[in-house]
């Protein structure tokens, strides 16, 4: 009440221009101060929080050093009063006025989190779970749970989250992040597949995110992913199997330990591209944008056979003799046991 009634007694000195308002003028003065930090600190205006109370806090925490001289100014500005709840971020050289103006202005602090392209969904779970300044909300629910929350119950979450970097609030959830995600993939997905080429083997858009996250797992070079869509695509027409190794890995789960073994690819399982026809039953990793419109807008050619150079780049071929000469003179000498993919067909028959 007494500061009420003391900003009242200044309001008047001001409009009696009196000599007091002098003293006014300096205790104003000190909200263009800036502050003296070591490095950025965050403050939080918790939702609720009144023009008032904020002022007040940013005395406490040493950002002000009367916080009346604040308040008078949201008094004759009552612009300035209309602070919104968030986290801020203070640095060095900023004066009080300058931070109230954030407040106002609503320029919360923003984290970000990476989600890479050609992760499986469990290491985009790890990530979320990892992160130290996002709420956490799915940490034990089932992937069922998730998908349930998305709006996608009952499918199968690998691919259907869009990788990219997202930006986030404090109060912000896991969950709003992969629903922002999922929904991001929806919208890249539908609009890549307006743009097709024509004559692609996919009977749905989500054939096409399967082929994508291929492509993905694939390549390493990003302007190859046509040309290995390409070759994918290409050796579906034919009714060829796709025979690449992430496919196997991926279907092998936890019993990956860094290699494939022929016992590995005569494994039937429904990922295991060297065992069954066609796409395998669902996508296999996170595939970007580039890698979506290559598996739509696969690169025109002949070739059927790519084999890794060593250097993230790939020799392209057309026929298998082609293909095993540029296995023998990429891979064989460097890693007897490597397997490029796709990869010569494997004899089924062999015990």
């Amino acid at each position: 009440m007494i500061r009420k009634l003391l900003i009242a007694v200044i309001c008047v000195l001001i409009l009696a221009g009196s000599g007091g308002a002098l003293w006014v003028w300096q205790g104003m003065k000190t909200l263009d101060i800036p502050v003296a930090l070591e490095e950025p600190v965050l403050f939080n205006v918790p939702l609720g929080t009144g023009f008032g109370q904020v002022a007040r806090k940013l005395e406490a925490e040493g950002f002000l050093a009367d916080s009346l001289w604040m308040r008078l100014h949201g008094r004759l500005n009552p612009e300035v009063i209309q602070v919104k709840a968030g986290e801020y971020e203070i640095t060095s050289g900023m004066s009080p006025r300058q931070i109230l103006s954030k407040m106002v202005a609503g320029e919360t602090k923003q984290w970000s989190i990476q989600f890479i392209e050609g992760w499986t969904f469990q290491d985009m779970r790890q990530a979320l779970a990892s992160s130290e300044h996002l709420t956490r909300e799915t940490t034990d629910w089932s992937d069922d749970a998730i998908m349930k929350a998305v709006g996608a119950e009952g499918e199968y979450p690998e691919g259907r989250f869009f990788p990219d970097t997202y930006a986030f609030t404090r109060g912000e959830t896991d969950l709003d992040l992969l629903r922002r995600s999922f929904e991001r993939m929806e919208q890249v997905l539908a609009e890549e597949w307006e743009s097709r080429a024509e004559d692609l083997p996919y009977d749905s858009p989500y054939e096409a995110l399967i082929m994508a996250s291929i492509v993905e797992r694939e390549t390493g070079a990003p302007a190859e992913r046509g040309e290995v869509a390409g070759v994918f695509v290409r050796r579906l027409q034919k009714g060829m199997r796709l025979q690449t190794d992430p496919t196997v890995i991926y279907g092998m789960g936890d019993r990956y330990a860094g290699r494939i073994t022929r016992k590995d690819l005569l494994r039937h399982t429904p990922y295991n591209t060297y065992r069954i026809d066609g796409l395998p039953p669902t996508p296999i990793a996170l595939p970007g944008r580039e890698a979506i419109h290559a598996a739509l807008n696969p690169k025109e050619g002949d070739a059927l056979y790519f084999v890794a150079r060593g250097d993230g780049t790939h020799k392209f071929s057309r026929t298998l003799s082609e293909h095993q000469k540029a296995v023998r003179e990429f891979q064989l000498n460097r890693r007897s046991d490597y397997r490029s993919s796709p990869a010569p067909a494997v004899n089924e028959d062999a015990p």
